[in-house]
């Protein structure tokens, strides 16, 4: 039986968000907040998309 790949669409929308709101600040304390936001953008949808913060649908415990 083959395993289905991960997709983490959540996490990655997730990470995106926090990502540009965080990145705004980091960059608009170093001078240019729109490099800032696009970095952080990157960072955060890579980052949360691997962690996965979790399922929508509870697994069920029977036979896998």
């Amino acid at each position: 039986m083959s395993r289905r790949p991960h997709r983490n669409g959540r996490g990655l929308f997730l990470g995106a968000v926090l990502g540009a709101v965080i990145g705004y600040f980091a960059g608009r304390a170093l001078g240019n907040p729109a490099w800032g936001i696009i970095l952080g953008t990157l960072a955060g949808a890579a980052l949360l998309y691997r962690v996965n913060p979790g399922t929508r649908k509870p697994r069920s415990r029977g036979r896998r």
